[in-house]
């Protein structure tokens, strides 16, 4: 992220594709609705559609910050969860899901997105270093 530039982290390849910053301001919301408020119990102000829809161009560093704060958030979360209640189902985005569903889900989906952040930064870092050119 820090090779990016705002502009950048913005970029997409298509309209029907997400940039970085879709995609930061996406894993922040998931891990924030299913750990700090599906298991922390916060209250879930999450509008998931938003993540995929924002154009503007954010500041990179706006949404590290976000990012690092959920992630705190989501750490402290876990630090205090009691793990006898691993197995207790609980109501997270419209469906039912233990907390080790929860935490299981919230890794492999931030995972994954990672994958896609490294991928599109690689592009764009081939793009503008002209390797496409080649």
């Amino acid at each position: 992220m820090e090779g990016l530039t705002d502009a950048q982290v913005w970029w997409r390849p298509n309209a029907e594709s997400n940039s970085v910053g879709n995609l930061l301001l996406h894993i922040s919301g998931n891990a924030r609705q299913w750990i700090v408020c599906g298991l922390g119990g916060a209250t879930d102000e999450r509008q998931r559609q938003t993540e995929f829809d924002e154009r503007r161009i954010l500041p990179r560093d706006e949404l590290l910050r976000t990012l690092r704060t959920t992630v705190a958030d989501v750490d402290d979360v876990l630090a205090r969860f009691d793990p006898a209640l691993l197995l207790d189902n609980y109501r997270i985005q419209g469906t039912q899901a233990s907390a080790l569903e929860a935490i299981f889900h919230v890794t492999e989906h931030f995972s994954m997105h990672t994958g896609q952040i490294i991928l599109l930064t690689k592009t764009l870092t081939a793009r503008d270093m002209h390797f496409y050119d080649l």
